[in-house]
């Protein structure tokens, strides 16, 4: 059986992996950013964020601001081994994940749902209008590792 210490390390590991694969499948960007702050991530959505990834546009969730781009794939891999459900525009939960492996193992291609910067995406879990000149900019997004 494993202790909490294991299945954390093992939640934390997952997330780099998913991370540094996707990224090398790209041949494109660098895993720096998702590597070194996995564990940091993981410890807010695990402990501290409240939510529901079956419903990710309720009201009093709390929200993750990314706005480093050279982290998305880090906010990729988040939103996909939560399981966050996809939102519509007009915002209504779809029946199916707003990140699946399919778009991860797509990640940085042309039309792909998981950009590298993600702040000209309409890719889930919200639509995200483009702002204008604020490039470094990215909107909130929520989400939470399981157990």
């Amino acid at each position: 059986m494993a202790t909490q210490v294991q299945l954390d390390t093992l939640c934390i590991n997952t997330i780099r992996t998913l991370s540094m694969d996707a990224i090398q499948q790209a041949n494109s960007g660098h895993p720096g950013t998702p590597m070194a702050m996995a564990p940091v991530v993981y410890c807010l959505w695990q402990r501290f964020l409240r939510f529901d990834p079956a419903h990710p546009i309720w009201p009093n969730r709390d929200r993750f601001v990314l706005s480093a781009g050279h982290a998305s794939m880090l906010l990729y891999s988040l939103l996909h081994l939560c399981g966050v459900k996809a939102v519509n525009p007009k915002y209504e939960v779809l029946g199916e994940l707003s990140v699946k492996l399919y778009d991860i193992k797509r990640f940085r291609q042309l039309d792909s749902q998981c950009p590298g910067h993600n702040v000209r995406s309409l890719s889930p879990p919200l639509p995200r209008p483009r702002r204008p000149g604020r490039s470094d900019v990215s909107p909130p997004v929520t989400g939470r590792v399981g157990q």
